[in-house]
């Protein structure tokens, strides 16, 4: 049984949740969604069902690192991953603080867009983070092409903190603290 690890309701869009990635069975779907054309900063856009399985079968295996399988109104919508910036992604490459959680969210491709979802999801992700009172900043690294991104991310309270060279891109390295998120939002459920 695949459990639901944090479930919140939105006022408009209704309950989004987060469970554990189950690599192999979700493998199809998630092929589908990273190797989309709007998932191209994911950098996964050749790469076949059995590559996308085992590098989330790595991910979930990590100490470190950590996948989930969002959920809107109990269909899969989205990704996300958390991850010690410390040890992952960004080891060595930023003043890191304790506290540091590094996020990574991706919104499946659909043909119906729905207004403010990418923001609900951004949000739902933040807040399951920020539920843990061992979270005091979280920590991204998009591409710094992805323009679109970084404005989500400026959205709901992240500042940008200046470029880091990592191995696959130059990331924007921006960072958001639970006040930050607070305001940014202006959400009262932040924990």
């Amino acid at each position: 049984m695949i459990e639901i690890r944090y479930r919140r309701v939105h006022p408009e869009l209704g309950e989004f949740a987060l469970r554990d990635l189950d690599p192999d069975a979700d493998a199809p779907l998630l092929h589908r969604w990273v190797t989309h054309p709007k998932a191209r900063f994911w950098l996964m856009g050749d790469w076949d069902v059995a590559a996308v399985a085992a590098e989330y079968r790595r991910i979930t295996a990590h100490p470190h690192h950590d996948a989930f399988l969002g959920l809107w109104r109990g269909e899969p919508a989205f990704l996300a991953e958390r991850y010690d910036p410390t040890r992952v992604e960004l080891r060595g490459l930023y003043p890191a603080q304790d506290g540091d959680v590094g996020m990574h969210f991706l919104c499946a491709p659909t043909d119906r867009p729905v207004r403010g979802f990418s923001h609900a999801v951004i949000s739902t992700v933040m807040c399951w983070l920020f539920d843990d009172p061992a979270t005091r900043r979280v920590v991204v690294e998009p591409d710094v092409r992805n323009t679109a991104v970084q404005a989500l991310n400026a959205a709901v309270g992240f500042t940008a903190r200046g470029p880091v060279v990592k191995p696959e891109k130059v990331a924007l390295l921006s960072t958001c603290t639970r006040d930050g998120f607070r305001d940014g939002t202006r959400m009262t459920e932040v924990p």
